[in-house]
């Protein structure tokens, strides 16, 4: 397991999060094009600290996850849905992915939720692998909805009950 310390996103991590975020961007998980400077900040008025958590490793940022509601329907509010998760290159493959993910499943039942969903792109099979290992099945895909590197891109939905494991 992960030697990564998970807690809650403060104001202060905002431009530790934001290099973390440039530094991991690829087609193989992001649908936006990639960022350029002037660089926004990572907070903003859509995504606050408290949406996040954090990965540390020997006292730096190695990882984060985002969490949120996937609509603002209070018919859906008892579905949490993970809007991002990046982990630094140096730190794949040391179980932080997995230790977000779980902090990410915690925390939204902390919330009330008893359901978790995410979009993953189809060719992000990394991914697609950690998340089916915790529990998540593919709930639905949209193919082709993202033509990215030149080519379609599946979309996939994948979600898990938080009450039942």
């Amino acid at each position: 397991m992960s030697d990564a310390y998970i807690r809650g996103a403060e104001p202060a991590d905002d431009e530790a999060l934001g290099a973390l975020d440039r530094a991991t961007w690829s087609t193989l998980h992001a649908v936006a094009p990639r960022p350029q400077p002037p660089y926004p900040p990572f907070f903003d008025e859509r995504h606050a600290p408290e949406d996040h958590l954090v990965a540390e490793r020997a006292g730096e940022i190695v990882g984060y996850i985002r969490l949120g509601h996937p609509t603002p329907l209070s018919c859906n509010a008892h579905v949490r849905q993970i809007q991002g998760l990046a982990v630094a290159r140096a730190a794949r493959g040391h179980g932080v992915g997995r230790a977000l993910l779980r902090g990410a499943c915690t925390e939204a039942g902390r919330q009330g939720a008893t359901r978790i969903t995410l979009r993953v792109l189809g060719h992000n099979t990394p991914a697609r692998a950690l998340y089916a290992a915790e529990g998540f099945e593919v709930e639905g895909v949209l193919p082709g909805e993202f033509y990215l590197a030149g080519r379609y891109v599946d979309d996939v939905l994948m979600g898990r009950s938080l009450t039942q494991r």
